[in-house]
């Protein structure tokens, strides 16, 4: 680590990375930073995030909450080294692939089953960069797996951020999913079909015609995972960027997407007026297609029901 003082760090940062001032007083050889992230996890991992508080974690190692704080002063700071235990480090696995290709494939893996580890994870708010030892690390590896390629520093960083995020979105369903299991007592597959039941119920050709189709194909029933095969098509796309930039082509312009007032527009009272009219106008949108596939089932029934003559 880069030498830095403490007391430029944010106290759950200086904790994370071991630099953090040791309490003057309280009851130090029975507790410590670690025993009581060790007891937070737990209590996550059992009961999910909503089970963790300092008096919850206290009460776990037989202490009062105030003791807790001589160690950790916030919770936010607790959930910070919560994430970093949880995370751990990039297994070696990851650079010991031959490609950057495959490197990825493995990091992408390696952070989904975190999140099947330890779903609660997913409910931590991101408010930044977590910048602790074990999440550097991770970014780290991704960078490094891209260290022989063309890319510009800044499209590694974008390439290793997308592949994060492919791995967060992925780990969020399968975790969903895993709890409706161990909750409701169905299998996966019976969870599959039960929601492919749903959707061939309400959704229909005239509303949806796109979806619909779809469903009649069976889609929802296929056994292939629509998430690994997104991903891989990713992959290509970085490797056939790739190869354009070996052939000497230009790198793409990283220009933003989002307008640089875009935060202002969201406060505008204006611009909230306007998303609710639009709201209103769909709700009213829904609510006119509803009758109008009413009305067509009535006169089918009535047309099915007239007597021959």
């Amino acid at each position: 680590m880069a030498d830095l003082e403490s007391e430029e760090l944010p106290r759950g940062i200086a904790l994370a990375w071991g630099v953090a001032a040791n309490p003057q007083r309280g009851p130090k050889r029975e507790m410590s930073v670690e025993r009581i992230v060790d007891a937070a996890v737990e209590l996550a991992d059992a009961d999910g995030i909503g089970a963790v508080s300092m008096a919850a974690v206290a009460a776990k190692l037989g202490f009062t909450p105030m003791s807790l704080y001589r160690y950790v002063s916030a919770k936010d700071d607790l959930l910070l080294l919560m994430e970093e235990q949880a995370i751990g480090l990039p297994p070696e696995e990851v650079r010991e692939q031959d490609g950057w290709r495959s490197r990825l494939r493995a990091y992408f893996e390696a952070q989904v089953l975190i999140y099947l580890r330890h779903p609660w994870v997913l409910s931590l708010p991101i408010t930044g960069s977590p910048i602790t030892p074990n999440s550097s690390a991770w970014l780290d590896s991704a960078l490094d797996a891209l260290g022989e390629t063309p890319l510009t520093p800044s499209e590694r960083l974008a390439v290793a951020l997308a592949c994060t995020g492919q791995a967060r979105w992925y780990g969020t369903v399968l975790a969903g999913y895993t709890e409706q299991a161990r909750t409701s007592g169905l299998s996966a597959d019976e969870i599959t079909a039960r929601e492919a039941a749903l959707f061939d119920r309400v959704i229909t050709a005239a509303e949806f015609p796109a979806l619909r189709a779809a469903i009649e194909s069976g889609v929802f029933l296929e056994d292939g995972d629509p998430f690994r095969f997104s991903f891989e098509r990713y992959l290509e796309g970085v490797e056939a960027y790739i190869a354009g930039l070996d052939r000497g082509d230009q790198h793409a312009d990283a220009a933003p997407w989002l307008r640089d007032d875009s935060a202002e527009l969201s406060a505008d009272k204006r611009v909230r007026a306007a998303a609710k009219s639009v709201r209103e106008a769909e709700k009213a949108l829904r609510a006119a297609r509803k009758e109008e596939r009413q009305i067509r089932r009535d006169a089918a029934a009535r047309i099915t029901a007239r007597p021959e003559k």
